[in-house]
């Protein structure tokens, strides 16, 4: 649940700062990154950043606390859009070793997939 607790905060101010911003001047990202993207600036970005990447990982982490048992396909969900993003970023706009967010955000997704996957999780939200 911390995982995808950070996901959400990580998701919902990445995604808030881009939208507001959508040159990346806030999070000092330069727009030149998105040269071979199809976008002219980071706002669909950061609409799909802060829905799917941010308010959907939060209201996954309400159903992992409640133990409700579609939180368990929910954070699959997470955990594989996590991984996609990830694949699609560094495939549009090419791998950035600094600072390290892809890495990080890559492993965050796989670590979420594989906790998802495991046995002892599914079961718990059996209840």
């Amino acid at each position: 649940m911390g995982l995808m607790l950070f996901q959400g905060i990580s998701g919902l101010y990445g995604g808030i700062a881009l939208v507001m911003d959508p040159s990346g001047d806030l999070l000092k990202m330069p727009i030149s990154i998105l040269e071979n993207s199809p976008f002219e600036n980071f706002l669909i970005p950061g609409l799909i950043l802060l829905t799917i990447l941010g308010i959907f990982p939060i209201i996954v982490l309400y159903g992992l606390w409640k133990r409700r048992y579609w939180s368990w396909i929910g954070a699959l969900t997470v955990s594989t859009a996590l991984i996609i993003w990830i694949g699609v970023q560094i495939w549009m706009v090419g791998y950035h070793p600094e600072p390290p967010l892809q890495i990080i955000y890559g492993l965050l997704g796989l670590i979420l997939f594989i906790l998802t996957i495991h046995s002892s999780v599914r079961n718990s939200l059996q209840d």
